[in-house]
């Protein structure tokens, strides 16, 4: 009898050991291993240069660090998976064949038109405002809109102010583009702009712009300062109007299937590190093209800021269009971006 009551106590004592043991195991597991493993296909048409890139990259390493690895992203920039086909690539995130996205917002709204309210002419007059708006109503606005296509919004980074260089003449007043060949995104609202002020927009891929001007066929193009650069377009354009006429930006998305599929703080762990690393690219922009506008004016391009008089006789000049395309996006979206309607 006292041998197995001996006995009993060995093996409750060592159970309770390994119980101890198994327990501290867990518990190191918990804090190793905090986020479930995952690996997530993310897709852009950028360059390895371009913005949305570097916010991607960004991301992926925060992600990656924060969650010990467990979490990782696979980024694809130039839309390589589908060979290069923008309109494939955003198909492919709605139906989910990819997990997470990043496009501009004239791209993106292929699914929903409602998403490129932001272009309209002078919605904003400088990065600040264009932050203040999206990070509050704005951005709910693409929450909403974006889910009605099975698509969640993660965040919006700078893609950029929209200026215009020339290699014809300078440009202060609207007479300055009559019939002035300016290459433009194809896209209603850049079409219809420079058409109301008497310029000929013309559709051109970007790879194909640099060749355009130095051959003559295109006389003028608009794009931010960050993209000029990329293309050593100050090399060959004379002369720069800044005038901050349209803001555009990239909104970053995940599939919503894939999305709900994850756990929770692997959701909340998305969602933060989007948002860092978008605040961190807007911040890199915009102090980059500071860095970039006197780059372009020690290289002799001849860099001019509007008056906010000769501003405002082209804002008067486009003033029905915006009106237009005001009444076509809808008064809730104007309202979400602090856009007046018509009176």
């Amino acid at each position: 009898m006292q041998r197995r009551l001996i006995i009993a106590f060995f093996l409750m004592t060592i159970m309770l050991i390994l119980n101890g043991c198994m327990g501290r195991h867990e518990k190191v597991q918990k804090i190793i291993e905090p986020y479930e493993k995952v690996r997530l296909v993310m897709t852009a048409n950028g360059t390895e240069i371009g913005i949305e890139t570097l916010t991607a990259r960004r991301f992926a390493k925060l992600v990656y660090e924060a969650s010990g690895g467990s979490v990782q992203i696979e980024f694809y920039p130039n839309d390589e998976l589908t060979g290069g086909n923008t309109n494939e690539a955003v198909r492919a995130l709605t139906e989910g064949a990819v997990d997470l996205g990043a496009y501009v917002s004239g791209t993106i709204s292929l699914i929903d038109p409602r998403l490129e309210i932001a272009t309209i002419p002078w919605s904003f007059s400088d990065y600040q405002e264009a932050r203040k708006v999206i990070d509050t109503t704005g951005g709910e606005y693409y929450k909403k809109i974006l889910a009605e296509h099975g698509l969640v919004y993660l965040g919006s980074t700078h893609n950029a102010m929209r200026q215009l260089s020339s290699n014809r003449n300078p440009i202060r007043r609207p007479e300055d583009l009559r019939g002035m060949r300016i290459r433009v995104l194809g896209g209603e609202v850049y079409r219809a702009f420079f058409s109301t002020l008497g310029a000929r927009p013309v559709t051109l891929g970007w790879s194909e712009l640099n060749i355009a001007i130095q051959q003559g066929f295109i006389e003028g193009q608009e794009n931010g300062f960050f993209l000029m650069k990329s293309g050593n377009l100050n090399k060959i354009q004379k002369y720069m109007t800044v005038w901050n006429y349209l803001y555009e930006n990239y909104l970053f998305v995940a599939n919503s299937k894939i999305f709900d599929r994850l756990e929770p703080k692997t959701q909340n762990l998305i969602r933060e590190k989007m948002r860092e690393a978008c605040e961190w690219s807007r911040d890199y922009l915009e102090a980059e093209e500071k860095n970039i506008r006197k780059d372009f004016e020690n290289d002799g391009l001849e860099v001019i800021d509007l008056t906010p008089e000769e501003l405002a006789v082209f804002k008067e000049k486009v003033e029905p269009l915006r009106d237009k395309l005001k009444e076509k996006y809808g008064a809730e979206a104007c309202k979400a971006f602090k856009i007046d309607m018509p009176k």
